[in-house]
């Protein structure tokens, strides 16, 4: 009988390579934590729903705990650094890893991992499906540099020609998809959450300062996400006080930009909390901020986990003027919307949603009308229709 364990990943230790191939029906795998991954859990869920086994491969823990029945996920270590050497040995690892897999269908939740999963499923016979999460040859890391968007726009050129299905999160990435590599479009899979009742937490409660409006920025703290723009805002903001919850990359720096402008008394960081702690933390906030900068593609047409994720949570938004968030906003009336980078502008938004109660009341009613075009059903059943090309259902 072909075992699971053979493929348990360890820092110091790779799977030998005459270790008996492991068998699932889907191998699903991404570069950073599954648990931490709230579109990646999603789909593992509709997968356990449908009863196919998946084992999952990523950068976080081994084992089953806070995973949905029937999946498994196994360590794959991270490479140090950062740059074209972490990806040609998170490439290395993952194909390493990935060819101990007879699998079904081979599913790679974003580009980094797409060229070994085609590799495997090449060797064994399997189906690949590729999550187009962003525009990955216009991400923001690649701002300023075109030699790294033209080897990622060959990487995946050459790749997604050689997957059975895609999907991607939104139709404006959908088009620029198919116009780029002359395929067809990726099905939409909106990275909207379920319904859930929500049952509010008092996380942020337990620092919330009497008579102040909450403002709440959720997420990762990344480049070009307007982070100190915001920071730079609340200098001047009056009623309010801000809390980031999250990690990332910035979050030292945001720290450390926040005390240097004295902002102590107005911005807060907490730490962040499991994908099914979320929306009840996110529903204590009264305004919900996502300032994308406009400086790639990939922000310019971008739908957020984190948009939805307020709007679930029953929280008014105030977003960066890009066309997909715009859309939602003014349609739907749940929030407002904002240059980023024109501070009057910022600040004197930002303060007039603060000052009017009745408005945010206003555009908090509004948010469930959202969910009648936007759901998971939908979704879901996008999601579904994608295995039914690839999978028996």
């Amino acid at each position: 009988m072909l075992m699971y364990g053979l493929v348990s990943w360890r820092l110091n230790q790779m799977v030998d390579e005459k270790a008996i191939t492991a068998s699932c029906k889907v191998l699903f795998a991404l570069t950073g934590d599954v648990r931490r991954n709230s579109r990646a859990l999603k789909q593992l869920r509709l997968l356990s729903e449908l009863q196919i086994t998946v084992d999952v491969l990523h950068l976080g823990g081994d084992g089953m705990q806070g995973l949905p029945h029937g999946v498994r996920a196994w360590h794959v270590p991270q490479p140090r650094g950062s740059g074209p050497r972490f990806f040609a040995a998170v490439h290395r690892r993952f194909n390493e890893a990935a060819r101990q897999y007879a699998a079904h269908v081979y599913h790679a939740s974003d580009l980094y991992v797409l060229p070994a999963l085609c590799a495997s499923a090449r060797k064994h016979g399997g189906k690949v499906v590729y999550d187009i999460r962003e525009l990955y040859p216009s991400v923001a890391s690649t701002v300023g540099r075109p030699w790294v968007r033209a080897f990622w726009r060959l990487v995946e050129g050459r790749f997604i020609r050689r997957a059975d299905a895609t999907l991607t999160v939104g139709e404006q990435i959908a088009d620029v998809v198919a116009r780029t590599y002359n395929v067809r479009p990726p099905a939409v899979v909106h990275n909207v959450p379920p319904a859930a009742k929500i049952i509010s937490s008092d996380l942020l409660a337990q620092v919330r300062k009497e008579g102040r409006v909450l403002l709440l920025h959720q997420g990762n703290m990344q480049k070009y996400r307007g982070n100190e723009l915001l920071l730079q805002a609340m200098i001047h903001i009056k009623g309010a006080q801000l809390v980031f919850l999250g990690g990332g990359p910035l979050k030292q720096r945001i720290q450390a930009t926040a005390r240097s402008l004295r902002l102590d008394d107005k911005v807060l960081f907490v730490n962040p909390v499991p994908p099914n702690q979320l929306l009840n933390v996110t529903a204590e906030a009264d305004i919900g901020i996502s300032l994308l900068e406009d400086v790639c593609l990939n922000h310019r047409l971008a739908l957020p986990n984190k948009l939805f994720e307020y709007l679930m949570a029953g929280v008014p938004v105030l977003v960066s003027r890009m066309p997909e968030m715009t859309k939602i906003v003014q349609r739907f009336n749940v929030g407002q919307t904002v240059d980023p980078t024109q501070p009057h502008e910022l600040i004197g938004t930002l303060q007039s949603m603060i000052d009017n109660s009745d408005a945010r009341a206003a555009w908090r009613r509004n948010t469930s009308a959202v969910f009648e075009t936007y759901n998971w059903q939908v979704a879901s059943d996008a999601f579904r229709r994608v295995y039914a090309q690839v999978l028996p259902l």
